[in-house]
């Protein structure tokens, strides 16, 4: 059975002005991250603005970039919904496409205590056969326990964890608990700054946003730390910290399109409507990150673009 394993980015969605998809550059964006050597593909993630679109929007998008991908990489779509019945739909069109897996989100608005979030997922592992990969983003849902994570571990087509917590304490406790279930899971980290520490101690990759942005960089850390390179993947892993802090700046997930502009990506707009502050801020976010960005580049002969 499909477990993940490597570099997978946590893709951004690019939209026209009006708001729906740009298919023209989210394909540009698969063909992009395939190009320079990602081992799979997360569309509809949460930096991606999952949550802000309609059932058929989240389709369309599964449906471009498997499309686009055509067999190369893995593809593992985001089921992201506030109610197990919608899950359970993308989980049966991202099946029927041929998707690797699904990417499943505890629930959000309301915050249910963890034997309603257990039963939430319960509910769609029953009523579905493709692999799932467990998310824990404790930043926008209901964390998951660790408990409940050995529990759901033990489902058969449970198969991967990406755990966004950012907290080492935290992923190598799931991973213990997964152990402890006898089970067979993929742990992947969701923020960009731990995957040498995760591949350390264990874990099998990310999926992040920077992987999509920074692709050279985020492989670069996977190829130098398995050659066994340490020094060139630690320095690897230091120099995207800025980067990171700089689009954490405006709001998410506007600083991370504004670096995808700079690589030269039409992103149109949000999906929620920028403030008039953060719409001021935008331009000193995007000068900062330019100059922050061209050395980074240059290092692999690419450049930053004017947008």
């Amino acid at each position: 059975m499909f477990r993940p394993q490597g570099v997978y980015p946590a893709m951004l969605t690019p939209f026209e002005d009006d708001g729906r998809i740009n298919e023209s550059e989210l394909r540009r964006l698969t063909e992009f991250g395939i190009e320079r050597g990602l081992h799979g593909l997360f569309p509809v993630s949460s930096i991606g603005e999952g949550i802000h679109m309609s059932f058929e929007e989240k389709c369309r998008c599964m449906d471009i970039v498997f499309d686009q991908a055509k067999g190369r990489v893995p593809v593992t779509p985001g089921i992201v919904a506030s109610s197990p019945d919608e899950c359970i739909r993308l989980a049966h069109h991202a099946e029927d496409l041929g998707c690797a897996g699904v990417v499943a989100t505890p629930p959000y608005y309301y915050k249910p205590a963890a034997p309603m979030v257990e039963r939430f997922f319960e509910t769609i592992l029953e009523q579905t056969d493709i692999p799932m990969i467990l998310y824990n983003i404790p930043l926008f849902v209901q964390p998951l326990d660790y408990d409940t994570v050995k529990r759901l571990s033990r489902y058969e087509n449970v198969v991967g964890m990406k755990d966004s917590s950012g907290s080492m304490v935290d992923f190598l406790h799931f991973k213990d608990k997964i152990k402890i279930a006898g089970a067979d899971v993929n742990m992947l980290c969701g923020r960009e700054e731990i995957l040498l520490p995760t591949l350390a101690m264990g874990g099998k990759g990310c999926m992040t946003a920077s992987a999509g942005l920074f692709p050279e960089v985020m492989v670069g850390i996977w190829d130098n730390y398995h050659a066994g390179n340490m020094d060139e993947a630690r320095r690897l892993q230091e120099s995207m910290l800025v980067l990171i802090r700089t689009m954490f700046a405006v709001a998410l997930p506007v600083g991370f399109k504004l670096g995808l502009e700079l690589r030269g990506f039409k992103m149109g707009p949000a999906k929620l409507p920028l403030s008039h502050g953060d719409a001021f801020q935008v331009s000193t976010v995007r000068s900062r990150l330019r100059m922050l960005m061209e050395p980074v580049l240059a290092e692999f002969g690419e450049t930053t673009v004017d947008a």
